[in-house]
């Protein structure tokens, strides 16, 4: 039997984070997601960044550059572009799965 715990976040997809509370969940400094503002791997709703608000997906989008950087080694340039081409890979394969019968 496998003893290993694992954690985990739900979200709705209604559901925003915080600045504060997207760190919390990536278990990082808020600096590092301010740097994925600035690289726009994220994008938040609100003007001020004291307003800022993440949705759930970019609270997988966070964590996926987290992963990239700290398991892989690469950049933030190089985790906005493997997001941006996860993300087209998942389009296509949704509107694949619409054409095929």
């Amino acid at each position: 039997m496998n003893d290993e715990i694992l954690n985990g976040v739900l979200l709705d997809e209604d559901c925003y984070l915080s600045l504060a509370e997207l760190s919390r969940a990536c278990s990082t400094h808020a600096e590092w997601v301010v740097s994925l503002v600035e690289e726009g791997i994220l994008d938040p709703g609100g003007a001020d960044m004291r307003d800022w608000r993440f949705s759930a997906p970019a609270l997988r989008r966070a964590r996926t550059a987290r992963h990239l950087q700290r398991d892989l080694g690469v950049n933030l340039a190089g985790a906005a572009l493997v997001l941006d081409l996860l993300d087209e890979i998942e389009s296509l394969r949704q509107r694949l799965a619409r054409l095929e019968p």
